[in-house]
């Protein structure tokens, strides 16, 4: 590895340690050391032989991770991203080099305070304000790594018939929202780092377009269990609507706040419906599949399922 990162960069590699290993084998991720600077890069090589929805995904994900990288990256207040200084192809591996954001003393965390939550809703109220209303070309059309045409495979797992029923109706409101921007796609605690008064995102394999609430909820069950959010719900909700309105102020003016709210306070069920469904597909026994996540889905069924 420390001599295809030297020939990427055309300097001595001096050093190279693993952060993680890519999802499926499809790579790793490192951290290098130049001679005067630490950057990260994402190497992805496909394994050979692989073929299926699953692996089409996969390919499709760091092409558009690469097109967000060099298209979309922009200097957005309050939702640092870090910066791309290559990209390419060598020996058969694509290659994302950024610059490391441990120098920018961002760190990851396993538990996060209030006040640390408030800098993630931030960071996701400030991103969408920015994309709203942007067409995501080159992206995912639609945007998280689990929405429904992407996963016809969890889909006919479900042995919940109204579920299955009703997930394509569920699909369809989502994907109606007159108020579309861009979603991170997989807005989990994992992919946030922090500093003192601000956090940055990574991992951008799924972004495209929708409704922005989506990685509002999915954030919130990162970080909660059912109880937990049944407590924070309303003032997660308040803090994101009220960042939300301050970041269209700046970046949007034309677009009417409380018309965006209305939706997204509707949007916010049909979201966690919406994974609940992919979980219950994918991962039947997972945490996240909990009385919180079930009362919702049920409520969002009652409606939709005469």
């Amino acid at each position: 590895m420390k001599d295809i990162l030297s020939t990427i960069m055309n300097e001595q590699v001096n050093s190279v340690e693993s952060i993680q290993k890519l999802w499926g084998g499809y790579g790793q991720m490192c951290r290098f050391q130049t001679s005067d600077k630490s950057y990260v890069a994402k190497v992805i090589e496909f394994p050979q032989k692989q073929e299926g929805i699953s692996h089409l995904r996969k390919v499709k994900s760091y092409e558009v991770e690469t097109n967000w990288y060099q298209k979309y990256n922009n200097e957005v207040q309050n939702a640092y991203s870090p910066k791309l200084i290559k990209t390419g192809q060598i020996e058969q591996k694509q290659y994302l080099v950024l610059e490391d954001l441990a120098n920018k003393s961002f760190i990851p965390k396993t538990e996060v305070s209030e006040a640390e939550v408030s800098l993630c809703l931030k960071w996701l109220a400030f991103f969408h304000a920015f994309y709203m209303n942007e067409t995501p070309a080159d992206l995912w059309e639609i945007g998280t790594y689990w929405h429904l045409e992407t996963r016809p495979d969890e889909l006919q797992a479900i042995d919940d018939l109204r579920l299955k029923e009703a997930a394509p109706l569920v699909d369809k409101r989502l994907n109606q929202a007159h108020f579309k921007t861009f979603v991170h796609g997989d807005a989990k605690l994992a992919n946030f780092l922090f500093s003192t008064e601000r956090v940055a995102a990574v991992d951008f394999q799924y972004v495209g377009g929708g409704a922005g609430i989506k990685d509002v909820a999915y954030f919130l069950s990162s970080i909660y269990d059912s109880e937990q959010l049944a407590q924070n719900e309303k003032s997660c909700l308040n803090q994101y609507f009220s960042l939300l309105k301050e970041a269209l102020s700046m970046y949007k003016p034309n677009i009417n706040f409380k018309s965006v709210e209305h939706e997204y306070r509707e949007l916010y069920l049909y979201a966690w419906c919406d994974f609940y469904r992919f979980l219950k597909g994918w991962s039947p026994d997972h945490w996240k599949v909990h009385s919180y996540s079930e009362q919702i889905t049920q409520r969002v069924l009652s409606e939709i399922i005469k």
